[in-house]
Formats: C-alpha cells, structure tokens, sequence
C-alpha cells in the first residue's frame, strides 16, 4: 500500500507541479491560446496565479514531508487540498460543456481522495 500511495504521490506532484508552473508563469493570453486552457478565459490573471501558484505548493506538500519525516501530516491536508481544487475545476469544466478536461479532474480528484485516505490511516 505504501507503495502504491508513493506512486500516487508523485503522479499528482508531477501533474500538478508543471501545471502550476505554467499557470504561475505565463500570462493570461498565452495560456488561452491552448485549446486545453480555454477554461482560463473565464479567471482573472491574478486568479490564474494563485491557482498556480497553489498547485505547485500542493505538488510539494504531497512529496516533501513524508520524504524528510517533517510535518508528514502535511501530505494528506495537500491532498485534501488538491480534492477541492478538483472539484472547483470539474464544476468549471461541466459549467463550459467540456467533458474531456471534467473527466480528466476527476481522475485526478480520485487519485488524490486515495492519497489523503491512505495517508490520513497511516499507510
């Protein structure tokens, strides 16, 4: 079990580390030109920022205090974190018809409910 929670860990640091880099490092307009980013259109700049700049603290959060043994509790709260971040980005893309991006996060809503679950019992 320990394992396959690491596995998920890193998946979701991965996934959310780069996406959270993106958003926190390019501006509005670029984000938009991407067909998979046009849901950014209905966010303020500043919005986008945060968001990203959230993601990429949670992509640490998963990984960082259970690798050193500081704080460990703090892994489960960045998966708890990343569950109602899912939720806020599944509402947006069902509000805007796009399926595709709605399944994709609750995927990823998913996988991290199995993180907080696990960790939160102690695996």
């Amino acid at each position: 079990m320990n394992i396959a929670l690491w596995v998920a860990q890193g998946l979701l640091a991965l996934a959310f580390g780069m996406a959270g880099m993106m958003k926190a490092g390019q501006s509005k307009e670029k984000l938009t030109a991407s067909k998979n980013m046009e849901w950014a259109k209905d966010f303020s700049p500043t919005s986008l920022k945060v968001i990203g700049i959230l993601e990429v603290l949670a992509a640490i959060g998963l990984i960082a205090p259970m690798l050193t043994g500081i704080l460990p509790w703090l892994t489960p709260l960045a998966a708890v974190g990343l569950i109602l971040t899912m939720i806020g980005a599944t509402l947006t893309h069902l509000r805007r018809n796009e399926t595709q991006g709605a399944i994709t996060n609750v995927v990823l809503l998913l996988i991290a409910a199995f993180v907080a679950y696990g960790r939160f019992m102690g695996a």
